[in-house]
């Protein structure tokens, strides 16, 4: 494996290669030794999922988890095959459960918070802020009783917002396990309210713009790059305006404005549906954004005439 790094001796980035045997990375023009004894962090195997049959070869376990009571490093004996796997399985089983693992709950609840994770592709660090605010509220015994998916939803809410990589309350209700928009509301006010008492201040939650939903909405409708660079163009100068929508419905009706000035027009119907918002939403924001069109559209995307194109709110 090859890559690019300063070396002292030549004086310039140089290509080098990495020597997996010797954990030494190498200048390939003067040989020198940049880096000795490295640590490999990669994967010992490679597993193929069609050729493994459950049989994995990797020899460590999982990271630890500093938010379990062990680590999450604790072991669980898994049943062996056969009449005499049975018998062992009955004995160690039971001594297994009787030493119930405390964290149990919470190790359901994390993995629920990484499947919702993955399905909207977040990356990790997002994952641990929503297992790191849970936790929290776990600890103060407050949310006995009350929809374990909403919590679990409203924590990667807020995680999302805090992490500066927001994502619509219709976004997180898709992957929530049934849980409504109501009921994720009303569940992100309660944790908010709860930490807020314990810390004895307010809750940093972020601030949200229109930009950080409009190149992933632009995208599920299958816009070009000159429409999304217009499009992010133009709610950047809406910001200047005194515009009173909120950030998503300012990217819809953005992106329903943009696509009327280009052969691959929009219906309001498709913008809804990769929006989350309502049709008579869009039209009210468009409605608001209309009069400034001439400042917003980017003169590279739509000339003064072209704009005459736009229909009448």
């Amino acid at each position: 494996m090859s890559s690019d790094s300063f070396c002292p001796d030549c004086k310039k980035h140089t290509e080098v290669a990495f020597d997996h045997s010797a954990g030494d990375t190498v200048c390939t023009e003067c040989g020198l030794v940049l880096e000795a004894h490295s640590v490999d962090e990669t994967s010992e195997w490679r597993t193929f999922a069609n050729e493994s049959n459950d049989n994995d070869p990797v020899r460590v376990g999982g990271p630890s988890n500093p938010l379990l009571t062990d680590g999450g490093l604790s072991t669980v004996i898994a049943k062996p095959n056969g009449a005499q796997g049975e018998f062992l399985s009955s004995s160690l089983g039971r001594w297994q459960n009787r030493g119930s693992n405390p964290d149990r709950s919470l190790i359901l609840a994390f993995r629920t918070i990484a499947n919702m994770a993955d399905r909207l592709g977040l990356v990790a660090t997002i994952k641990d802020r929503a297992n790191e605010i849970y936790k929290k509220v776990e600890d103060l015994k407050s949310i006995r009783g009350r929809n374990q998916d909403a919590i679990l939803a409203a924590c990667l809410y807020i995680a999302c917002r805090q992490e500066d990589r927001p994502r619509t309350v219709k976004e997180i209700c898709s992957v929530a396990n049934g849980a409504t928009k109501k009921e994720i509301g009303r569940a992100k006010e309660f944790i908010v309210k709860q930490l807020e008492v314990e810390m004895g201040q307010s809750m940093e939650m972020g601030t949200i713009h229109a930009g950080d939903f409009l190149r992933r909405f632009c995208s599920t409708l299958g816009m070009n790059n000159q429409a999304v660079k217009a499009a992010q163009e133009a709610v950047q100068r809406s910001e200047e305006l005194d515009i009173r929508r909120s950030p998503i419905s300012i990217a819809a009706a953005v992106i329903y404005m943009i696509t009327q000035l280009s052969d691959d027009k929009k219906p309001l119907k498709d913008i809804s549906l990769a929006t989350g918002v309502a049709e008579g939403t869009i039209r009210n924001s468009y409605k608001d954004l209309y009069p400034y069109a001439s400042r917003l559209i980017p003169n590279t995307y739509a000339k003064e005439d072209d704009l005459k194109n736009l229909c009448t709110p």
